[in-house]
């Protein structure tokens, strides 16, 4: 058992990897194959979705706390950066962009959305592009809405303000 099983509380904004931001909404007791088993209950509103995640487990599965105010910058940092595509071919970009929206780091997340952002000049994304674009986004946004406290179209304005001013002095 891990010396910090009760890290997490009911109430708390926690980040899973492959779902994003949920809030935990009870510790429960669960019996599983004749054992006793403690789980995290975990909902995320958004999807419609709730997980259970044993306790013992938790910081294994990648379960972490919102990422603080200075991830946030350095995220919303990120945003300002010019967008760094690979010449590789797409089936692997678009592989290592899933790694890292499903890897639950912000700022991985944050150069996702850097680099798949398009102005409105720019040539069309492919709908798999737009797809990821659109996770990432989402991902992002929600993260940032949870961690300042303000609702998800506050954050997704301040995203995109970044995101436009990059554009604009490209």
């Amino acid at each position: 058992m891990s010396k910090k099983k009760n890290e997490f509380r009911p109430d708390d904004f926690v980040v899973y990897p492959a779902h994003g931001v949920g809030k935990i909404v009870s510790i429960e007791e669960q019996e599983v194959a004749g054992m006793s088993l403690e789980l995290f209950v975990i909902s995320f509103e958004k999807d419609k979705m709730t997980l259970r995640v044993p306790t013992h487990k938790a910081t294994e599965a990648g379960l972490r706390s919102l990422s603080s105010p200075d991830v946030v910058a350095h995220a919303m940092k990120t945003l300002k950066g010019k967008a760094k595509v690979k010449k590789a071919m797409w089936s692997r970009r678009a592989q290592e962009y899933e790694q890292k929206i499903n890897s639950g780091d912000l700022i991985a997340i944050a150069e996702v959305v850097r680099d798949l952002h398009r102005a409105d000049d720019q040539r069309e994304q492919s709908y798999s592009e737009r797809q990821l674009y659109e996770a990432a986004l989402e991902r992002l946004i929600r993260e940032i809405a949870a961690v300042s406290g303000s609702d998800e179209t506050s954050a997704a304005r301040e995203i995109d303000g970044v995101l436009v001013s990059r554009a604009a002095a490209a």
